[in-house]
């Protein structure tokens, strides 16, 4: 018996092994045309770094299909089940409500430590930039009140986490939280949510060296500043994916996130600047409230799969057992 656990402990690490291998493999191949190229500025730099959200499917998809073969292969991937019905939807409103507030607070946080220059009233900054962009357009004037299109960016965060980015970010999900984080769980809550959050982080260092998401930082900084952030955001996506049942809810708060996470340009006051790497929900500032809620949410023992209620046994079903 002990025998057949080392075996299928030794099976899965190398499956896991395999899984890290390919998965930034696949990221640095599709990216090194930027590195030779004019970085993330080159023209298809936003296709290269779309199609690197999917190394992680590619990734999982060869080994649950030719190392470890299992029988319920979607399962594995977590793509099922999606019942019961009403939870799976309860937990992707919650997707798709949750991260938008987390960015929110994150800027309101920032305001209030005086890291981000926030106008929450008048939009001021917000103002200021389509006036820009509507002069260089040869239009004098805005066409609406400036509520009417800080409404129209909160509908585009809509369309963006439910029809535009929610297709890359099932590409990352199914591998990093559908199949990676059960894998992981053996080990306990808090060692899943950091293995998964560092190895996440670092597969993004390809691009965060070229200055993703921390422009002007150093790449060092960067790239430790983007660990923190895929260890604790990760694990608000991870305990979606374990309490909602699949990797949908996940895949659509990851969507909701990489939307929502543009919500900066709105509430910027006029001729405001700030740091990503203090500010925004990227900066250490935005990390306290996802960070405090991932603590709660650990130590009030949520963070583990959900485990439907077994069917009550009749005495019908029990006699023709």
């Amino acid at each position: 018996m002990e025998h057949h656990i080392g075996q299928g402990r030794k099976r899965e690490g190398a499956s896991i092994a395999v899984f890290i291998g390919v998965s930034f493999a696949l990221a640095w191949a599709l990216t090194l045309p930027l590195w030779f190229g004019d970085g993330l500025r080159e023209p298809f730099a936003r296709v290269l770094v779309t199609a690197m959200m999917f190394a992680p499917t590619v990734a999982a998809l060869i080994v649950v299909f030719f190392i470890e073969k299992p029988k319920h292969k979607a399962r594995a991937l977590g793509l099922v089940p999606l019942k019961p019905a009403g939870r799976l939807i309860g937990y992707l409103a919650i997707a798709l409500i949750l991260p938008v507030l987390l960015c929110i607070l994150a800027l309101v946080v920032a305001s209030l430590l005086g890291l981000y220059p926030a106008d929450f009233i008048h939009f001021s900054g917000y103002q200021q930039i389509t006036e820009m962009q509507l002069a260089e357009a040869g239009i004098a004037e805005l066409p609406v009140p400036i509520g009417v299109l800080v409404a129209v960016q909160f509908v585009n965060v809509l369309i963006g986490a439910l029809f535009i980015n929610i297709i890359p970010a099932l590409g990352e999900e199914i591998g990093w939280r559908g199949w990676l984080l059960p894998k992981l769980l053996r080990f306990g809550p808090w060692p899943a949510i950091l293995l998964s959050g560092v190895i996440w982080g670092l597969w993004h260092t390809p691009v965060i060296l070229l200055g993703h998401n921390y422009p002007g930082t150093p790449g060092w900084l960067a790239l430790i500043a983007m660990v923190v952030f895929s260890t604790i955001m990760g694990g608000i996506f991870g305990w979606l994916r374990l309490r909602g049942g699949s990797v949908w809810p996940a895949a659509l708060a990851h969507s909701t996130l990489n939307a929502a996470a543009t919500l900066f340009i709105v509430f910027v006051a006029e001729d405001g600047r700030f740091d990503p790497l203090h500010a925004n929900i990227t900066g250490w500032s935005g990390w306290i409230i996802p960070a405090t809620l991932l603590v709660l949410l650990v130590t009030l023992g949520k963070f583990t799969p959900f485990a439907p209620k077994p069917a009550p046994v009749t005495t019908e079903s029990s006699e023709h057992g």
